[in-house]
């Protein structure tokens, strides 16, 4: 029991030296690598609080007294309404409100672009996490690449002198750059279709309930 336990302790630090033994393109890898690690978790954190706070329609004013203030000439009312309540939603309906006495083709048209704009701030850094997904694996893969080339460098300087240990090592420690890619883009995969996921029904949301207050105010 003894023998085993100190196999497996020289186990731990050698896996330990293996990383610190590839070298500086090794090292400069892994780090690249747990950058992108630190940005796909503040994005996640970040968005999905910001997601979880514009799904609350509960501190939007409602429909029925939006539409009642409109529909009796209260705009600024209902402007002030809109606006106290700091909501993507909110901002969309106040384009309505402003357009309500027109045409009900350029009040969608003027929704469309708010919503737009308000769309490109709800999927804010969404994109960078897709980005990592793909280039985390393929740096990882580079670092492999560049330890494989390093290996068989010293295999071809070394002669017959060849040791298994060494070479068996330095293939180990450029594999370790390879799991850290996939792990840091399976990360940042999952993470932007959650993220994505969550945008899809908040914009489900919104148009949802743009529609029937722009039917409510064109009656």
């Amino acid at each position: 029991m003894e023998t085993l336990f100190l196999n497996q302790m020289n186990a731990k630090i050698s896996l330990f030296q293996l990383i610190e033994s590839g070298g500086l393109p090794s090292d400069i890898i892994l780090i690249i690598l747990a950058i992108l690690s630190l940005i796909t978790i503040y994005i996640l954190v970040e968005r999905t609080v910001t997601l979880h706070n514009i799904s609350k329609l509960n501190k939007l004013p409602s429909l029925d007294e939006l539409s009642s203030l409109t529909n009796s000439d209260k705009i600024d009312d209902a402007i002030n309404l809109c606006q106290n309540a700091d909501h993507p939603l909110a901002r969309i309906l106040e384009q309505a409100i402003l357009k309500h006495k027109k045409p009900i083709e350029e009040i969608n048209l003027a929704v469309q672009n708010k919503g737009k704009y308000e769309l490109a701030l709800i999927e804010k850094n969404l994109s960078g996490l897709g980005t990592i997904s793909g280039v985390a694996p393929m740096i990882g893969f580079l670092g492999t690449v560049i330890g494989m080339i390093l290996a068989f460098h010293s295999m071809s300087t070394s002669g017959e002198n060849i040791e298994i240990k060494v070479l068996s090592e330095g293939i180990y420690t450029a594999m370790v750059t390879t799991v850290a890619g996939l792990i840091v883009g399976i990360v940042s995969y999952v993470s932007y279709n959650f993220l994505s996921s969550k945008v899809n029904n908040i914009i489900q949301i919104i148009e949802k309930e743009t529609n029937e207050f722009i039917e409510k105010i064109k009656q």
